[in-house]
């Protein structure tokens, strides 16, 4: 990824949206947020994403049922980032097309 690239951020906690919004800008990516399925959808008809950072645990439509919507249609990838942290969670969120996952808490760095 090249310093003007559009990370998609979509997390339902607004603290984790606001930080990794800013830890980004800061390093030089543009970003957008979105705090569920539906927001998403949205951003990503507005604008050219590349790479999505996507929480699993969701309102409505949970992260790993947007992975695969994603899949199916989208080579843009995708770093799962949630809670859920089971070996099984993480092979389940690669299985269904993630490219990496990452567990909460986290380190921005």
């Amino acid at each position: 990824m090249s310093k003007q690239d559009h990370v998609l951020i979509v997390d339902d906690d607004p603290e984790i949206r606001q930080l990794l919004a800013e830890y980004l800008r800061d390093a030089g990516y543009q970003t957008s947020t979105a705090c569920d399925g539906k927001e998403m959808r949205r951003r990503l008809e507005l604008n050219i994403v590349d790479l999505i950072v996507l929480d699993l645990m969701l309102p409505g439509e949970d992260g790993l049922s947007l992975c695969r919507r994603l899949r199916s249609s989208s080579d843009i990838p995708i770093l799962m980032l949630t809670a859920r942290c089971e070996p099984t969670d993480r092979i389940i969120g690669l299985e269904l097309g993630a490219d990496d996952y990452m567990a909460k808490p986290f380190e921005p760095r």
